[in-house]
């Protein structure tokens, strides 16, 4: 098996189904913004603050770069990953893409606490959220496969990719979005 990539926007679930799905499936996990922090010695906060969105994205592939030389991990990505077609190439290379979504209001519900966040520090989040969406659409549909998370616990959502990476779960499309309901 080769490595399993979690993107989708912040708010989705990535780290703590990564966290749920390395130990069921007896994997390594490794979360790259808090790998960017720990390299960088700084949050994404001071980084986009100091060095600008551009630097943290260029750090962003330099790591991505480095983990994807890595074989059985599940990483959880940055929420902009997708943005860089290189970035896109190198997952789709060393593993498979899965991309969480949820649903605006969820995702405003769920990163309300979230002062860390540079993108969500605006006025009108709930509008900033549906923008970002809007705009990252296109580059979160290149994933494998897609999981709506907005009514589903990180358990279903681990169960769920779990069947799917061991061929239990069939999908009819890539486009094709898996929820279960309660």
């Amino acid at each position: 098996m080769n490595n399993i990539y979690l993107v989708g926007f912040m708010g989705t679930g990535k780290t703590e189904v990564g966290k749920g799905l390395a130990k069921k499936k007896t994997l390594q996990f490794v979360d790259l913004d808090e790998l960017i922090e720990l390299r960088e010695k700084r949050t994404i906060s001071d980084i986009f603050a100091g060095d600008g969105e551009p630097y943290f994205r260029k750090v962003e592939k330099r790591i991505l770069k480095e983990v994807s030389k890595e074989n059985k991990f599940v990483v959880a990505c940055g929420g902009g990953i997708v943005l860089d077609k290189d970035n896109i190439k190198i997952m789709k290379e060393t593993g498979i893409i899965i991309c969480l979504t949820a649903v605006p209001q969820v995702i405003l519900e769920r990163t309300s606490a979230y002062r860390h966040r540079p993108l969500l520090n605006v006025s009108n989040r709930r509008k900033q959220i549906e923008l970002l969406l809007k705009l990252r659409a296109p580059y979160y549909a290149q994933a494998d496969k897609t999981i709506d998370t907005s009514k589903i616990s990180i358990n279903e959502v681990v169960d769920i990719i779990t069947r799917l990476i061991s061929g239990k779960l069939k999908v009819k499309s890539k486009k094709e979005k898996l929820q279960v309901k309660r």
